[in-house]
């Protein structure tokens, strides 16, 4: 990507939570009750110290308001700005109680996190002994970042193995654009080498062979590889080359240089990442955006609050609506249209959606966007002796993320099948708890 497309980028894809000033930030942060109990810490997966950063911040110490939010979780600057903190901290504010508005939590947290990161992202905290004990990471997401992070506080050696050419997972290809910029992802896995921890990119992990060798080097190997591709939609006209994933055109235009898209676009799911997809194509100057899903709105798998986001940037939504094929243009090189029916839930048990008579149309567009899921790395995780998989996820001890397998430990979204970044996180630094654990009563 090119300066100039970068400054595009970057001015198009204005970040839809501007940072509160300094004056704002300490008014803010003055209206906290600092609860005893703190609710907001309970619903945060990582369980920040919330209201002890935020009275840091009225204070105006901003670096240990930091250093508390990092103790608890090491991406605090990435999910300060990717959380949804309407239904976790900020759903959870006591304020809710007397109809106030809930103290803004992740702005407060991104306010104290960007002076951090202003003044010089070194933490204090350093190893104090060496461990002999080698520990790999497989993926370089935030579960595997978060374990080695941790890991390596305590001393033990972790080396983060990376199918692509730049760490970050999603944060850093998968985000959209107004809500975390790559650059502000990398500075924070900058950080967490500072610690000590090393990475080697272009690294395929896969099958039994490259797994072996990395079980004769390393005691302990984390997998953090997260989900794989999207899945296709199984239609005709699918392979025209106006189709592609949501991550494919996320990541295009956030750091392939990618960024034209169709006067009239449609995208297929409504879950976040399709609703990401749908706000970034009109960012990109598309006139018409559509969304269909085969369900109704109740049925959603997207938060309410980026649902309304996304109606009131002129997104429209077409429920109960299942595409049937895509329609080619005369020369057969791009999408001319969608083909749709409507459909409705049968009468059996079983929920399945079938189409109603008689209703069909199409939607003129010259981009599809397919946004329904992604598939768990099925050849990988399957190669793994004596890890145990269950609908495609990591069977793991949800105390400790250790595996069937005593030698493998697991977290983030190869186990929960697709959460937050904050879910994420809390799993990789639980299960380096955890291996560090094991670690340490081998040698009692």
């Amino acid at each position: 990507m090119n300066v100039h497309e970068r400054a595009e980028i970057t001015e198009r894809f204005a970040e839809v939570h501007p940072p509160l000033g300094a004056v704002a930030a300490l008014a803010e942060a003055n209206r906290c009750l600092y609860c005893f109990d703190a609710p907001c810490a309970a619903a945060c997966p990582t369980h920040i110290d919330v209201p002890r950063f935020i009275k840091k911040i009225s204070q105006q110490n901003l670096r240990g308001s930091a250093l508390t939010i990092l103790d608890a979780n090491i991406l605090g600057a990435s999910c300060a700005r990717v959380c949804p903190v309407e239904v976790l901290c900020e759903g959870a504010c006591v304020f809710h109680r007397y109809n106030k508005e809930p103290i803004q939590i992740g702005l407060l947290q991104r306010h104290a996190m960007d002076a951090f990161f202003a003044d010089g992202p070194v933490l204090p905290k350093k190893a104090t002994t060496q461990r002999g004990e080698k520990v790999a990471c497989i993926g370089a997401g935030p579960a595997s970042l978060a374990c080695a992070a941790e890991l390596r506080l305590r001393g033990y050696a972790v080396k983060i193995f990376e199918r692509r050419e730049l760490p970050g997972g999603l944060n850093t290809h998968g985000v959209a654009e107004y809500k975390l910029r790559a650059a502000e992802s990398l500075r924070e896995i900058e950080m967490i080498r500072g610690l000590g921890v090393e990475f080697a990119f272009g690294a395929h992990i896969a099958g039994e062979a490259t797994l072996a060798e990395l079980e004769k080097e390393y005691e302990i190997i984390f997998i953090g590889v997260g989900l794989g591709e999207m899945r296709k939609l199984g239609i005709a006209g699918e392979q025209h080359g106006g189709v592609l994933n949501a991550l494919e055109f996320i990541e295009g235009y956030k750091t392939g240089g990618k960024v034209k898209v169709g006067r009239r676009v449609v995208v297929v799911g409504a879950g976040n990442t399709g609703i990401d997809a749908a706000r970034a194509a009109k960012r990109l100057g598309a006139e018409e955006v559509q969304i269909l899903y085969r369900r109704g709105l109740q049925q959603m798998a997207a938060f309410e609050f980026e649902y309304e986001d996304a109606q009131r940037e002129g997104v429209r939504f077409h429920w109960h609506t299942q595409p049937v094929a895509i329609h080619a243009t005369e020369s057969g090189e791009g999408v001319a249209a969608v083909e749709c029916r409507l459909v409705k839930e049968n009468a059996s048990a079983s929920g399945d959606m079938e189409f109603v008579p008689n209703l069909a149309f199409r939607i003129p567009c010259e981009m599809v966007i397919t946004a329904i899921g992604q598939s768990p790395l099925l050849d990988l995780l399957q190669s793994i002796r004596g890890v145990v998989l269950e609908n495609g996820r990591v069977l793991v001890d949800r105390a400790t993320g250790r595996t069937a397998n005593a030698k493998y430990f697991a977290g983030g979204d190869c186990v929960n099948g697709g959460r937050e970044v904050v879910d994420a996180v809390a799993d990789g630094k639980r299960a380096a708890v955890g291996i560090a654990g094991m670690l340490e009563g081998a040698h009692v």
